[in-house]
């Protein structure tokens, strides 16, 4: 029980600069599409990927974040774009968020890149439990084992959710993007709550070391309109293989990222595929007083990509003068 009130305070204190309801995620450089719906379809081809948060690991109840995507890209001669779908569970003591939006975004080319506007469509639910055990007199003077203030039935609500974005991409030199949550700002009524708008801008930029060193960096600001949260990252990628760097969060973690990239490509006469594996792991050494409770936070990520292209085959007429 008394991991239980930490892990409440330590909500507290580390939202409270930050009211967010989109869950964070370190290796968010590998995820734009969930909080920048003009994202969606950047990369060739059709891609999943998913990502798993234990946050605060030693708390009982730790935070626990899962979220699947879905991105495609959309390649035809009077429409150029991507479309996806995101779906997030998020677990945070006696609560939980569920989210799910598809999405669409529409590519322009512009300056050697891709410039791209998007829109996100969905849903967000939150449910509060109702499980409370007092731990002493103090809390529950009448020797009941509970707190009857608190409503014996399981509370939930949710609401339209709508997302707008904007994105640049130049392939393998930098990208620039800014976007906007929970537009709607849905009344929960039932859990007497309302979502937040949430801005959200980020950069990064790509600086080649050497032929086969490559170092990228990240940039996240994001706001609630009333405070900001800046996410740092610099990682350096070997051979388009292998890659390791750091991220920092100002007031909350310092967090070392390793992962690695492969892609293979078969081609034939008639048709040509490309398959992409992407696995990353990030750990946070939490730097804010929760260090003295937590033993950090671990996350993991795994995407694939998969293209396929048919090669239209060349007739070729036969001359008779030549054998």
């Amino acid at each position: 029980m008394k991991n239980t009130l930490l892990i409440v305070i330590a909500l507290v204190t580390a939202l409270g600069a930050f009211a967010q309801q989109d869950p964070q995620f370190t290796q968010w450089f590998n995820d734009k599409q969930s909080f920048n719906p003009a994202a969606v379809g950047i990369r060739d081809g059709n891609c999943l990927s998913g990502f798993f948060r234990n946050q605060w690991s030693g708390f009982d109840n730790q935070p626990q974040t899962v979220m699947m995507n879905y991105a495609g890209r959309i390649d035809r001669p009077n429409l150029k774009g991507g479309m996806g779908l995101t779906f997030i569970n998020d677990q945070l003591g006696q609560e939980t968020n569920n989210a799910i939006r598809a999405m669409f975004g529409y590519h322009l080319n512009a300056g050697g890149g891709i410039l791209s506007l998007g829109l996100g469509l969905g849903y967000y639910g939150r449910q509060l439990g109702n499980e409370w055990i007092a731990p002493d007199e103090l809390l529950d003077p009448g020797g009941y084992g509970g707190d009857n203030a608190i409503n014996e039935q399981i509370q939930s609500d949710g609401g339209f959710d709508l997302s707008f974005g904007a994105y640049y991409y130049k392939p393998k030199e930098y990208y620039f993007g800014i976007s906007a949550t929970h537009l709607t700002q849905s009344d929960l009524e039932q859990l007497n709550m309302q979502l937040q708008s949430h801005l959200y801008v980020m950069g990064g930029y790509n600086f080649d070391l050497t032929s086969d060193l490559v170092l990228r960096t990240n940039l996240l600001a994001k706001s609630d309109f009333n405070a900001w949260a800046v996410d740092v990252n610099a990682n350096v990628l070997w051979n388009d293989f292998l890659y390791g760097g750091l991220s920092y969060r100002p007031g909350d973690a310092v967090a070392p990222v390793v992962g690695l990239e492969y892609c293979t490509t078969k081609a034939t006469k008639t048709s040509k595929s490309n398959l992409c594996y992407r696995l990353g792991y990030s750990y946070d050494a939490t730097t804010s007083e929760i260090r003295n409770f937590s033993n950090g936070s671990h996350e993991i990520f795994l995407g694939v990509c998969f293209s396929y292209e048919n090669i239209p085959l060349t007739n070729r007429h036969a001359n008779p003068r030549f054998l």
